[in-house]
């Protein structure tokens, strides 16, 4: 049997984003359960390409590449909470750790980890911010000059409503909506490279990549031109042309949205979940 030098690459953080279209929550609420999908993925890739029997399927893995950014640790204070969050103790935090060391103790597994900067303030989504801000002419139109003893002002029948409305819209902001500007550095820039680099040192015959992402159509242009296969797996997602005239095919790891998985694939998994690795 013919061994076929295949090279894996997860963009973390698509693949995270995409998978509750895709798994049930009870298939990812832990990290170990996360790393066995993964696990299951690759596999399915490596067998639907050479047909070799499922415990053999590792023999083929140059290597799986899991890019991701280490999470953001830092401290600052919610607006809306009006406490401070320790980011290094979010739930967010602890599943990307937890993560991490699962997919360090897996055979062929290699890490690849950028960071996450803070380059902005706490801000509500933009779409939130816009029906607030549309009250800002009403407002203005209240005519704070006619109190009364009390201090009151008395508003028409209009603007009663309209605060009402502007009550309601600023209900609609909530805790969760309110994010801290954070950004991931330096994962695009390693996928990048490392096609780069497996392409040019001839370390493996097929790539695959796990993205959805056009900015790594230079990358496949070099890979494909340099006689590598080029496969990708956008989890289901549409690509875009430009993407899509750049590599050698569309290869999904995972079942598709809104269909069960098959009981021989579902079965498969659960023994993924368990030990991180195949037989």
């Amino acid at each position: 049997m013919r061994i076929r030098r295949v090279a894996i690459l997860i963009d973390g953080g698509f693949f995270l984003k995409r998978l509750p279209k895709i798994v049930g929550e009870d298939r990812r609420d832990s990290a170990e359960k996360v790393a066995g999908i993964i696990n299951l993925m690759c596999r399915n890739h490596i067998r639907y390409l050479t047909k070799c029997p499922k415990g053999q399927w590792q023999d083929h893995v140059y290597r799986i590449f899991f890019y991701d950014a280490v999470p953001y640790d830092g401290k600052a204070h919610h607006p809306l909470e009006n406490k401070s969050i320790d980011f290094s103790k979010t739930e967010t935090a602890t599943f990307r750790s937890g993560l991490f060391d699962r997919l360090r103790k897996q055979r062929k597994v290699a890490l690849r980890l950028g960071k996450v900067t803070r380059e902005g303030d706490w801000s509500p989504p933009a779409e939130k911010v816009r029906r607030v801000l549309a009250t800002r002419d009403w407002l203005a139109a209240i005519d704070l000059t006619e109190l009364d003893e009390g201090g009151n002002v008395t508003l028409t029948k209009a603007q009663v409503e309209q605060a009402k409305s502007l009550q309601k819209k600023w209900a609609d902001i909530k805790t969760e909506d309110v994010t801290l500007g954070l950004r991931q550095k330096g994962v695009d820039m390693r996928i990048g490279l490392d096609i780069a680099s497996l392409t040019l040192k001839r370390q493996a015959d097929t790539i695959i990549l796990v993205s959805g992402d056009s900015d790594f159509v230079p990358a496949a242009k070099l890979a494909r031109r340099e006689g590598v296969e080029f496969i990708l797996d956008p989890l289901w997602q549409s690509v875009n042309d430009d993407l899509f005239e750049h590599i050698d095919g569309l290869q999904s790891g995972l079942w598709k949205p809104g269909t069960k998985p098959p009981a021989a694939v579902a079965k498969a998994a659960e023994a993924e979940e368990d030990n991180g690795n195949d037989e």
